[in-house]
């Protein structure tokens, strides 16, 4: 069974910074691409930003310059700093994982989190 838990999410005021962390745990031989999305209420879920393995970064252009997403591969962590904060970025935010596999020969799997909140006041 594979897990992802986040941390860090918050109450922060416009123009203040936060840092999301995400760690997956189980019996996990690799992960191909990890991630964050985020949903506001009334909205669909989207992008923020993900990373391959090979440290390939993708943002959506809503937070490009304000947003880094990092990896630790050895320690299936990714972590997603967040700066210059907007009350438009509110939202939970959820970890993703695609591409898990659990040994050399398995299947892919697709994992999320259970999501941390984001609140940014004006």
């Amino acid at each position: 069974q594979v897990q992802l838990v986040e941390s860090g999410g918050g109450l922060v005021q416009a123009g203040g910074s936060l840092r999301l962390s995400c760690a997956a745990s189980g019996n996990i031989f690799s992960i191909n691409i990890m991630g964050w999305y985020r949903q506001a209420p009334g909205k669909q879920r989207e992008l923020v930003a993900t990373i391959s393995s090979g440290g390939s970064t993708n943002y959506a252009d809503s937070v490009k310059g304000r947003f880094t997403i990092s990896r630790d591969n050895a320690k299936n962590t990714v972590l997603l700093q967040m700066n210059s904060l907007k009350p438009e970025d509110t939202a939970v935010y959820y970890c993703n994982a695609q591409g898990v596999r659990l040994s050399a020969r398995s299947y892919t799997l697709t994992y999320w989190g259970q999501g941390t909140q984001v609140t940014v006041s004006s």
